[in-house]
């Protein structure tokens, strides 16, 4: 289920963080289960991938060591604790809210359209993921019941697009010439056009978060957004630094990996956390 990954889940407490209401004990904990939950979701979709994938995965050099595809885990097991963790998370998503695990249930069939089709046309495959960190905003949004700002979504989407490309950019370089035999979508990427999409999209995400710190009347209405322009740095530090991380293909790990044992990106994400804090909280 890949707990390393879920990471990725903390997008589910934006809404939260940016509403001003962390503080608040009860909306903490319903965020922190709806975490919990999206997270129980991902890993039933590591799980599914995993159980499609294993033959491309045993030919991966690192892939080939996960549970299922190394026969550790015996596919029947996986089968059996797919049907029960995804229909357990199913059921206790409806403590949260009907609507909070209406997106939920689409977050997961997202993910099973994109683990039978999407994943194998090129740049559909990207926006299917860019999606599903569209539908965490969401739900972390219905959790606590707030409004979600458009700004909100936009540089979510714009920065999940970002990090996909980044994604196929690594594994393009990692394959080389056995490309298409570890992931059929992959031969029809061309590394030049991926490289050019991470720049626009970057550039958009740096973009669109400095006109959500300059003109939204949401944020103005509850903090000052304009001191947020502080954070724009960390902004354009971090795209830089996960854009040379998906350079390092030598090394055998997912970007997501690379980020979370790369003492600058760390660093530079716990000053950006900082000054959020500070702004939002503080001042």
């Amino acid at each position: 289920m890949r707990p390393h990954q879920w990471v990725k889940n903390l997008f589910v407490l934006a809404p939260l963080v940016f509403s001003e209401r962390a503080l608040l004990t009860e909306d903490f904990l319903r965020a922190a289960f709806a975490f919990l939950c999206f997270s129980a979701l991902s890993g039933c979709v590591y799980i599914l991938n995993d159980l499609l994938d294993v033959e491309g995965d045993r030919l991966h050099p690192t892939k080939r060591e996960r549970p299922i595809a190394s026969g550790r885990l015996p596919i029947a097991v996986a089968r059996v604790a797919l049907s029960a963790i995804l229909i357990g998370t199913v059921v206790l998503s409806f403590i949260v809210s009907t609507d909070f695990a209406s997106v939920g249930l689409a977050y997961f069939v997202l993910n099973v359209g994109y683990s039978f089709a999407f994943k194998h046309i090129p740049f559909l495959d990207v926006i299917s993921i860019a999606s599903g960190f569209l539908l965490r905003v969401l739900g972390g949004a219905f959790a606590i019941r707030v409004p979600i700002t458009p700004w909100i979504l936009g540089c979510t989407f714009l920065l999940a697009l970002f990090l996909g490309l980044g994604k196929r950019k690594h594994e393009i370089l990692q394959a080389g010439a056995r490309a298409g035999k570890q992931r059929r979508v992959l031969d029809r990427y061309r590394l030049e056009h991926v490289r050019l999409g991470m720049l626009v999209f970057g550039a958009a995400t740096l973009a669109c978060y400095a006109l959500y710190t300059l003109l939204s009347e949401h944020a103005g209405r509850l903090f000052h957004p304009k001191d947020l322009v502080w954070t724009l740095p960390c902004v354009a530090v971090g795209l830089f630094r996960f854009n040379q991380l998906t350079g390092r293909a030598d090394e055998g790990r997912s970007p997501t990996d690379l980020m979370l044992t790369d003492a600058p990106f760390l660093l530079n994400l716990a000053v950006y956390a900082g000054v959020v804090v500070v702004v939002i909280y503080v001042v």
